[in-house]
């Protein structure tokens, strides 16, 4: 998933149209379309990212569901695990919310070209949180399963989701100009 960032960028660059290549020739357009194929990225991006969020976040309910089939079980591990389902719901909506990056956000807001690296990392690493929180459902289902620590895995997950939303609270603090 590393390279799907850039891949995704170069992909939507390359797909210019005549007209769109015609423009960019235009004085001052050229850096438009340059931030408008940045938008179209980081949209991509985060409806990408959200959609396979909402997939762990059903993947986790389907675990809670297994949980429910022991009744002790259930009540012993419902708080923690609503609590995770909450931070992924938490994470789920401000991704999806979030307005469009790279000096698309709002009109005043300007994304300075040395702080497109930092953007890029972050993305990178929210593709890497989806894997993380998917290994974590995973071990979880399996603990779940196996009569495993359920308690650590929990834990597990629910420091990965605060990593996540960390992440993507550092990555909009970049897009507002705060360092």
């Amino acid at each position: 998933m590393k390279e799907y960032v850039s891949d995704l960028y170069d992909k939507i660059k390359g797909e210019s149209s005549g007209l769109g290549n015609l423009l960019e020739k235009v004085p001052g357009l050229s850096g438009y379309m340059e931030r408008s194929r940045r938008r179209e990225a980081d949209q991509i991006l985060r409806e990408t990212v959200s959609s396979q969020l909402e997939t762990a976040r059903l993947n986790l309910s389907n675990v809670h569901q297994e949980l429910s089939r022991d009744i002790v079980k259930a009540m012993d591990y419902a708080e923690p695990l609503g609590r995770a389902d909450n931070m992924l719901m938490g994470l789920i909506g401000k991704i999806k919310d979030a307005p469009q990056g790279y000096a698309g956000f709002f009109d005043a807001v300007k994304v300075k070209e040395e702080d497109l690296a930092r953007l890029y990392a972050f993305d990178e690493s929210m593709l890497n949180h989806v894997d993380e929180v998917n290994a974590s459902i995973d071990a979880l289902q399996k603990a779940v399963r196996d009569d495993g620590d359920i308690n650590s895995t929990i834990r597990r997950l629910t420091t990965v989701l605060q990593a996540a939303n960390q992440d993507f609270a550092n990555r909009n603090e970049v897009l507002m100009g705060i360092e």
